[in-house]
């Protein structure tokens, strides 16, 4: 027996514009202060128990608009446009788990939204360790943030992305939420002592606060990666390219789905696999094996381009480079979370990983064209 379904209503965030740069910020709930992860301004709330009397209004004294008085109404507009972007790339530098491709990846990424995509370099929030600011290091905390920012105030007719780079894992669910009966997780750089971001945060932070109108991407390169913001259904492909929507609906009834947005993640490999680290695809420095062919199927796409022919072409050069004599196995180092989280070396072996496609609705993923 499974206890009722609860409430599929999703209670909208409070938001606050930040005192530094006015960026609306999400609160957390009993929150008194909140820090941008822009600007870095800490915005206090008052208590209104103890605010002054509005002082009274004269046509004289008006202060100027504030920048979001164009803005539809009872929506705020974001000051970055209607694209923004969070980049998360994790070598873990100087561990045993450390990683030689994913800040590779992280400004590839980059690069590729602002150069083929029209993102602007001020929309795109990058974590990496070469961060000088240190709430750009992709710490728990400030990974949390940076997400909690991509969606703030977010209207239809924004895209936003979140691609991350670096170790992934999963943990044994107790909630019945899970077809497999495990949570996937991702590993900030302090994973070790402020523990792993879940799925079901993931999921209720960038995810179900979605409006109507509003798109997401998520292209996650990690291991156990494949329903990593726990979305509904699951695209399974099978090597001919034909495919089936599996439900992966808690049987709970828990909702996870959006508010009336469209959220999509394309991800390195399914629940049970292991992503590679590699210098195998590139020949010349090492990437996350999914990153590079994720933005090599877009370089090489024409007009039109389907989630389909992305996620066969991807499959398929990840396939031909396992099987590549000079490739892994060779010259090419493949390290898998797997192995570094549990023995700390490095794995050697074809690639076996298979690039997942995810979403909160069934499409025609041969009909429908990629666009951010």
């Amino acid at each position: 027996m499974y206890p009722p379904p609860p409430s599929n209503i999703y209670a909208p965030p409070m938001l606050v514009n930040c005192s530094g740069c006015r960026t609306p910020l999400q609160l957390p709930s009993g929150a008194r202060s909140i820090r941008c992860a822009l600007c870095q301004a800490v915005t206090h709330i008052a208590d209104p128990r103890t605010a002054p009397p509005p002082p009274p209004h004269t046509p004289s004294s008006a202060s100027p608009p504030p920048p979001h008085i164009n803005a539809p109404p009872g929506q705020l507009a974001h000051p970055h446009g209607r694209k923004r972007a969070v980049i998360c790339g994790i070598s873990y530098r100087f561990s045993r788990h450390e990683l030689k491709g994913c800040i590779n990846d992280a400004k590839c990424m980059r690069h590729l939204l602002i150069n083929k995509f029209k993102f602007s370099p001020d929309s795109i929030l990058m974590l990496t360790e070469e961060e000088t600011d240190p709430y750009r290091i992709p710490t728990k905390q400030n990974m949390r943030m940076a997400l909690y920012w991509l969606v703030q105030g977010c209207t239809a007719g924004d895209s936003l992305v979140f691609h991350y780079s670096g170790h992934g894992s999963r943990q044994r669910n107790y909630n019945g939420d899970e077809v497999d009966g495990y949570d996937e997780t991702l590993c900030p750089l302090d994973f070790e002592t402020q523990g792993m971001i879940v799925d079901d945060e993931i999921n209720a932070t960038i995810v179900r606060p979605l409006p109507h109108g509003v798109k997401l991407h998520s292209i996650i390169d990690a291991c156990h990666s494949g329903t990593v913001l726990d979305l509904p259904f699951l695209c399974r492909m099978n090597r001919a390219g034909q495919y089936v929507w599996e439900d992966h609906r808690p049987r709970s009834g828990l909702w996870k789905g959006t508010a009336g947005g469209e959220a999509i993640s394309i991800s390195g490999c399914d629940d049970d696999q292991t992503s590679a680290d590699t210098s195998a695809l590139s020949k010349i420095t090492s990437t996350g094996a999914m990153t590079f062919c994720f933005i090599q199927a877009i370089e090489r796409s024409t007009q039109g381009t389907t989630y389909g022919s992305i996620l066969n072409s991807m499959r398929t050069t990840i396939r031909n480079t396992g099987n590549d004599g000079g490739g892994i196995g060779g010259s090419g180092v493949v390290t898998t979370v797997l192995s570094m989280l549990l023995t700390g070396g490095s794995a050697i072996g074809g690639l076996r990983q298979e690039p997942q496609l995810t979403a909160c609705q069934p499409f025609d993923v041969y009909a429908k064209p990629f666009t951010l």
